[in-house]
């Protein structure tokens, strides 16, 4: 195995600086494009002190099934000019597209194996790239399958029913000045506005809010993978039932018990005030595998051989756990 400094040129001009780990052995291999969660993340899905290190475990598992990881830093972030806060949903949306693209024309991938692997946010866009012609197989970490604004609201909901006993009093007072807040961020029309005095990404949020992925999953026809912790406060366990239902062909669905939106177990209560214990601790080995098989399984066949196995459009056949 071994890293390889990546470049992928977005739409506008922009570099996303990233790194593509290679598997041992002469390619060409195949690949996988990796997309993380939402906010100022590098190429890792670490930020600041909260350090996802989603990346490397990831690339390493895969590199031992002979397949390739391409992760690039989000605009602004590490190696990657830009103003993140500037950036739009829709941008991650594209940047990710041209790193699809930019993945499938090196000498050393092959073109017919392509993944996308994506986590919270990077699941979203991972649905819609679904549909794109180069793209072979797709594995959804705690993606949600409503429409953003009703993601969002539930995601509150889980937070403010862990808050401490002392503020739950508070609760009406908090709700209220967050749907003021909420409404004001829709009727802005900036890239950046101010809420309660903080800069924040508007243009984003306006983006998330209106969202809906259920067409694009609607338009997937290779095989998806969707994975979610029974411990998630983030995104709702129940929305696997709306992927499964949605997905065409061929998809598998897993409700992981005690996995949680950060992809650590807690045999806890459900919290988000666990993330930093949380994040003291490795990714899940468990899920890792997990993951590595599934592509390695989909991703080693060719075009030809799906067809000829009966796949090509399978009538939507189902695993849950």
């Amino acid at each position: 195995m071994r890293d390889v400094d990546m470049t992928v040129t977005a739409d506008d001009g922009l570099p996303l600086v990233g790194t593509l780990t290679l598997p041992a052995g002469p390619g060409p291999h195949p690949a996988v494009l990796l997309l993380h969660g939402s906010g100022r993340l590098d190429r890792d899905a670490n930020t600041g002190r909260l350090r996802m290190e989603l990346g490397p475990p990831l690339a390493a598992a895969l590199a031992k099934d002979g397949i390739a990881t391409l992760r690039y830093d989000r605009r602004g972030v590490g190696a990657t000019s830009g103003d993140w806060r500037a950036t739009g949903f829709a941008d991650n949306r594209r940047d990710a597209a041209a790193a699809l693209r930019a993945l499938a024309v090196r000498p050393d991938i092959r073109a017919d194996a392509i993944g996308v692997v994506g986590h919270s946010e990077g699941a979203v866009h991972a649905m819609s790239l679904g549909a794109h012609p180069g793209v072979a197989a797709v594995v959804l970490l705690a993606g949600f399958a409503r429409l953003g604004e009703d993601a969002l609201r539930w995601q509150a909901g889980m937070i403010a029913r862990d808050l401490p006993a002392l503020v739950r009093p508070l609760l009406p007072a908090l709700r209220a000045l967050a749907d003021r807040q909420l409404a004001r961020i829709k009727t802005t029309s900036t890239d950046v506005a101010r809420v309660v005095g903080v800069p924040m990404n508007a243009r984003w949020m306006r983006e998330l809010l209106s969202h809906d992925p259920r067409p694009d999953l609607a338009n997937i026809r290779v095989p998806v993978l969707a994975i979610t912790g029974g411990k998630d406060v983030q995104v709702d366990p129940a929305d696997l039932d709306e992927i499964r239902r949605l997905v065409p062909g061929e998809v598998e669905v897993h409700r992981i018990p005690d996995l949680t939106h950060l992809l650590r177990r807690d045999p806890g209560r459900p919290s988000a005030r666990s993330y930093p214990r949380l994040l003291r601790r490795p990714v899940d080995a468990d899920l890792l595998a997990q993951v590595a098989g599934w592509l390695a399984h989909r991703l080693r066949e060719t075009p030809q051989e799906i067809r000829a196995a009966g796949r090509a459009d399978p009538p939507g056949g189902t695993k849950t756990s």
